[in-house]
């Protein structure tokens, strides 16, 4: 546990990437086998579960602490973070511990079925056996919470150094659905094993955005060009007469998407699509939101199954008759899976196609992306055609060109203290908009980024000094500022008081040249729905 808690440390203190590296692979030569697999699991977000509730482990930690839970509440809404703040409360201890990183988790993963009085005392007398780097480690697994600057490219590259394999080849070995209480170093990373690959998706290639122009890419003649589908980034494999659907957070759903069965028995095995899964209500794309009622169900009935009944738009192929196809380029793959498309398009109703488009001007793409929105896309996908399918994330070969984001001006009207570094300001924002039939103001979003650190500050002192009302951590502010809100997506909401959900907002500009009875209605946001 020292050493890791050591190497979370260092991780979490330095932005430099080499540094991390370095780092990770330090204590990859040095860690136990068992260690390193649970070192693996936890930076690649395979935690155990959360065998205490957190707002038990805030009773424990303030009664240990000696402090009013008033107080502890307090400090946690300054410092941001609960594992800190119960690290920062909790007196530093004389005594010491030498149980290992994998000791704790399975006594975490055997706490979870014992009393509320056995989880209170491995609590505090673990709490007081570590010093505050270790305390800190140990409550951010406890709760679940563990997250720091450490990509799964990173990883690879830190497991690459400290055992000489190939980056590309970890990348696939960590897909993939495996137990870390039940898998050893060895099978994980160091052996060569088939029957481990034949669920196996392969890592996601992703593109990057435009910011700019696409004319600074060249020439238009060297791109294909595609629309952006708003659905589940996902893989279906077929190997060995079976079916694997993989979404791209690395979480095996084959269950959630029956209609996908249709695919086995049809296309060659050793087969592997890369797509997207849509919502396909009416034999016609549906919203990201009719495709939310599919998600995180435990069981897809047979009504939902017609309601919200789903397809496959696939846009490359990653494998094909049990051969990786990645090295070619994306023209060839485009080939390859538009004959394997052609071939089973009438008998697997759930196999779509990604229209390839080619450009010989930037402005007739630029018309393409204008009308996204009609066929329920985002945008453009643009991607080179002589491009290999990459690992993670790389800037040159695909690029994501989405169409301008929906914009409305609102007044803020809530404020919340921001985390980490913002910890102690208010950073986190509600707003609302004119319900023009009842003259107020009506909540429809939240959102925390888009200003620069001067503006939050600047915005933070006035917040302090026109609180109407305190909630806790939240406070209600006069209805004063209006700042431009932008957003991706909008639809119909039964669960919003304003009857809208808006995907992805966040501040565009704080429009100091408005007054507050300038703001937009809650009838301009709802006009939007029909775009």
């Amino acid at each position: 546990m020292k050493a890791f808690a050591q190497l979370i440390k260092t991780i979490d203190s330095t932005n430099k990437t080499n540094l991390k590296v370095e780092a990770l692979a330090d204590y990859f030569q040095q860690a136990s086998d068992k260690d390193k697999v649970w070192t693996i699991a936890i930076l690649s977000h395979r935690r155990p579960p959360r065998p205490v509730n957190t707002t038990v482990i805030r009773e424990y930690a303030s009664e240990l602490a000696n402090i009013p839970l008033w107080l502890f509440e307090e400090s946690y809404h300054i410092v941001g973070d609960l594992a800190e703040t119960i690290a920062l409360v909790i007196p530093d201890s004389q005594q010491e511990t030498e149980k290992s990183l994998t000791q704790y988790l399975e006594e975490m993963l055997a706490l979870k079925k014992e009393s509320d009085e056995v989880k209170k005392e491995y609590l505090v007398s673990n709490w007081k056996k570590l010093n505050y780097y270790e305390r800190f480690v140990f409550t951010k697994l406890i709760t679940g919470g563990f997250r720091i600057g450490v990509s799964q490219k990173l990883m690879t590259r830190a497991l690459a150094k400290s055992t000489g394999i190939d980056e590309e080849i970890l990348a696939f070995k960590l897909m993939g659905n495996w137990n870390p209480n039940k898998i050893s170093y060895q099978e994980l990373i160091l052996e060569e094993n088939e029957a481990d690959y034949l669920s196996k998706p392969y890592p996601f290639y992703l593109a990057y955005a435009i910011e700019d122009q696409p004319s600074n890419l060249g020439n238009p003649s060297d791109w294909l060009a595609e629309h952006k589908w708003d659905g589940i980034r996902s893989q279906v494999i077929i190997r060995k007469n079976q079916l694997f659907v993989w979404s791209r957070g690395e979480e095996l759903v084959t269950d959630k998407y029956p209609e996908f069965e249709d695919f086995v028995g049809k296309l060659p095995n050793g087969t592997v699509l890369d797509g997207e899964i849509l919502a396909y209500p009416n034999n016609e794309i549906g919203s990201f939101k009719d495709l939310q009622t599919r998600i995180g169900r435990k069981t897809v009935s047979k009504k939902l199954l017609e309601k919200t009944p789903v397809i496959l738009k696939a846009y490359d192929i990653l494998e094909f008759q049990g051969k990786d196809l990645r090295k070619k380029p994306f023209a060839e793959r485009r080939k390859i899976l538009d004959q394997l498309h052609a071939d089973f398009k009438d008998e697997i109703s759930v196999f779509h196609l990604s229209e390839i488009m080619e450009f010989f001007a930037w402005n007739e793409m630029a018309k393409e992306r204008e009308n996204a929105r009609e066929i329920k896309s985002e945008g453009l996908m643009i991607k080179r055609k002589d491009s290999t399918y990459g690992v993670g994330r790389k800037k040159g070969d695909w690029w994501k060109w989405k169409s301008d984001p929906f914009s409305i001006d609102a007044v803020l009207t809530y404020a919340m203290r921001g985390h980490g570094r913002r910890s102690n300001l208010f950073t986190d924002y509600t707003f609302g908009l004119w319900d023009d039939e009842h003259k107020e103001l009506v909540t429809f979003a939240k959102a925390y980024s888009g200003l620069t650190d001067k503006e939050f500050k600047s915005l933070d002192a006035w917040i302090k000094k026109h609180t109407l009302e305190r909630f806790g951590p939240v406070r209600s502010v006069e209805p004063y500022h209006v700042f431009e809100i932008a957003f991706e997506g909008i639809a119909e909401s039964k669960r919003h008081k304003s009857g809208v959900a808006t995907r992805f907002p966040r501040i565009s500009r704080w429009r100091t040249d408005k007054k507050m009875e300038e703001a937009n209605t809650l009838e301009d946001l709802k006009a939007m729905i029909t775009k």
